[in-house]
């Protein structure tokens, strides 16, 4: 422990209150996490007061229990909840009606007051919202939001997903209300503090299915040879100002979530889809780079600012790709120009040192019932990589101007995007697993490890071992974050790197061009919160993608139930003391070849983790990470996500047991003798 931290521990132990984040085990025992603390506090169920699971809270600490034991405290207050709504069942008796939650988490019930009920009968699955629990009150009072059918179990388990999560399902009537009031109105003086784009080529590329249009691209040659290109983004900032209501409502959620078959949005669709929405044939307030080109891709000047585009034409990514495959379609040589540039930004920052990161990812087609019937592997094709390498500039050149800027010589609090470098503990093992692949890796300083990287993407593509180590490679690599510490990011090869081109779906974006405005009026107010609200927004990102995870894994469980009793080629995508999991090559569905249920008849298998593999202490037999195997499915349990599989045996590996019985024969032949 460094001083710092030893000098926090000892100011902790010895004050009265600290502000901390309840954790609530599934046994009911409470620990408080406060940062910068090496130990929790402890809180004993009866001393939680309102607090739930995850909520904000201060703790008076109790007198100390003795050296060395953890300090435990009662909570005094709740300083901010972390979930609103909760999905369980109602138990109406006698004109009294109560919640009771379904959580793993120990969780009170509810008082449901008659006029809060919404017509919710006894017994019914439903949504409710904590309407208030005043200090005295014995229970939380709840408001039934909405009523769960039990004939769509799909619906249900997506909404207890976001609710488990912490994510709002719905606005509250205040938020759509203020929603609603926003005009969409380009009025005379907005005009006069924008430079006007709306007689320039402009267009948006995005998929097929997106309603919230939030970046647009401008192309225009110039006087001086140069290529004028702008990269526009919606102005969600002139529309949700701080501390309002719409603010609270999309900081509470900071992020989008995108499941399989809904959007949980960031903003009401009001904002999202109308107001902020860059479609076609409609003027719209963005917030804009502007940067001079050469053809060779060279940046010879750059402007930052806000705008009013006019989009001239919506392209889905599939349109634009087959402009840039075919050479022909509408406003091809603009499309075909900027791919062009795209490529040029994309292969100087892969030779600077960027890693190739680009693994795969599925889409599921569903039926009008949100049913999958198919999968769809997602490919990262030209029109993908010209939306992103724009994106990409504009975003470093944003954080790039910021970063200049001092005051009081400090620098301005802001929410970089960084990344650190890789782990040199993860690294080691996972050099040596690629190697088994032949797959040589240098791991002796951080320019290597990128340049490896890349070699091993590049030679890997189209392998059967590919989807494996781009998994394995991945976990080796720091999680990217928000935090006003700029520390660069290390996987784009960029020193300053922040969001600032979806602020329909990402809180930091909204946050970056509050402070970029206040740059360009040179009246920054420097946010003494900055890095609470980056910590904020990183936590609700992990939490959106655990959700996203969770959805998919669902519906990968969902479209497999069909397919119970099938056989498939598999390669093993995980390993672990109970097992492997195995991904179908066909669909790529996960599931868990169990030791004890299948693999336990043929060896004693045990966990080798330096080699990514399960290995039998008899026959020596491996089941290693990127293995190719045969299984079958056997079970889809929908209630736990989960898919189960029984490993096949196949020509080559069906006399597993005589090798077995063959050594042991031979061994105790050796004994005798």
């Amino acid at each position: 422990m460094n001083n710092q931290k030893k000098k926090e521990t000892k100011k902790t132990q010895h004050a009265s209150t600290v502000t901390g984040q309840l954790d609530i085990s599934k046994g009911g025992m409470g620990f408080v996490i406060v940062t910068g603390v090496d130990k929790d506090v402890v809180v004993r169920p009866n001393d939680f007061g309102r607090a739930l699971h995850g909520d904000t809270v201060k703790v008076q600490l109790k007198k100390d229990s003795g050296s060395g034991k953890r300090a435990e405290g009662v909570v005094l207050d709740v300083l901010e909840r972390k979930q609103s709504t909760f999905i369980g069942n109602m138990q109406v008796k006698n004109n009294v009606a109560f919640f009771v939650p379904a959580s793993e988490k120990p969780i009170p019930d509810f008082y449901v007051p008659w006029e809060k009920l919404n017509g919710a009968k006894d017994g019914q699955r439903v949504v409710v919202r904590l309407v208030k629990w005043d200090k005295g009150d014995r229970k939380p009072e709840g408001e039934v939001v909405s009523i769960l059918q039990a004939s769509d179990l799909n619906d249900m388990a997506m909404k207890e997903l976001l609710i488990d999560a912490g994510f709002p399902l719905a606005f509250e009537s205040e938020v759509l209300e203020e929603a609603s009031k926003l005009s969409e109105n380009i009025t005379r003086e907005e005009e006069r503090k924008r430079k006007d784009f709306r007689d320039i080529l402009t267009f948006t590329i995005d998929p097929i299915d997106a309603r919230d249009f939030d970046d647009a691209i401008s192309i225009r040659n110039l006087d001086n040879g140069y290529y004028e290109i702008g990269v526009h983004i919606a102005d969600v900032s002139h529309f949700v100002k701080p501390n309002g209501i719409l603010d609270k409502a999309a900081y509470e959620r900071a992020t989008s979530v995108y499941l399989p078959d809904r959007v949980n949005p960031m903003l009401p669709e009001r904002i999202s889809n109308e107001l902020c929405s860059l479609r076609p044939d409609e003027d719209k307030y963005t917030f804009s780079v502007v940067f001079q080109i050469t053809n060779r891709g060279e940046i010879k000047n750059k402007w930052i600012g806000r705008t009013i585009i006019h989009s001239n034409h919506r392209f889905t990514y599939e349109e634009a790709q087959d402009i840039i495959e075919t050479k022909d379609g509408p406003h091809h040589k603009a499309v075909l120009m900027l791919n062009e540039l795209a490529q040029q930004f994309r292969k100087e920052r892969f030779e600077k040192g960027a890693i190739n990161f680009s693994s795969q990812e599925v889409r599921f087609k569903l039926d009008a019932n949100a049913k999958p019937i198919g999968i769809v592997i997602k490919e990262s094709k030209e029109a993908h990589q010209l939306v992103e390498e724009f994106m990409l500039l504009a975003n470093r050149a944003v954080a790039e101007y910021v970063s200049r800027i001092k005051i009081n010589k400090e620098p301005v609090p802001f929410p970089y995007r960084i990344h650190d470098t890789p782990d040199e503990e993860k690294l080691k093992p996972f050099a040596a697993f690629a190697k088994k692949f032949g797959y040589q890796f240098d791991v002796h300083d951080e320019a290597a490890v990128a340049s490896s990287f890349n070699n091993l993407l590049k030679e890997v593509s189209g392998k059967p071992e590919q989807h494996v180590l781009e998994q394995l490679g991945i976990r080796t690599m720091a999680k990217a974050v928000y935090t006003s510490e700029n520390i660069g990011h290390y996987g784009l090869g960029f020193e300053h790197y922040c969001h600032f081109t979806s602020p329909i779906r990402r809180y930091p974006d909204v946050l970056v061009h509050r402070v970029l405005q206040e740059c360009l009026d040179k009246n920054v107010l420097p946010d003494k919160k900055m890095e609470e609200k980056c910590k904020h927004c990183s936590e609700r990102e992990r939490k959106a993608m655990e959700t996203e995870r969770a959805a998919n894994k669902y519906k990968q469980v969902e479209f497999m139930q069909d397919y119970i009793g099938d056989e498939f080629d598999a390669v093993i995508s995980g390993v672990a003391s109970f097992g492997f999991f195995a991904e179908t090559v066909l669909h790529k569905c996960e599931g868990l070849v169990s030791v004890r249920d299948d693999l336990s008849e043929y060896d004693d298998f045990r966990l080798d983790e330096a080699d990514y593999a399960l290995v039998g202490m008899k026959s020596g037999r491996k089941f290693r990470m990127g293995d190719a195997v045969k299984v079958k499915v056997v079970a889809a349990n929908l209630d736990k996500r989960q898919l189960d599989l029984h490993w096949v045996q196949t020509a080559a590996t069906a006399n597993t047991k005589e090798v077995t019985k063959e050594k042991k024969a031979k061994t105790t032949t050796k004994k005798k003798k």
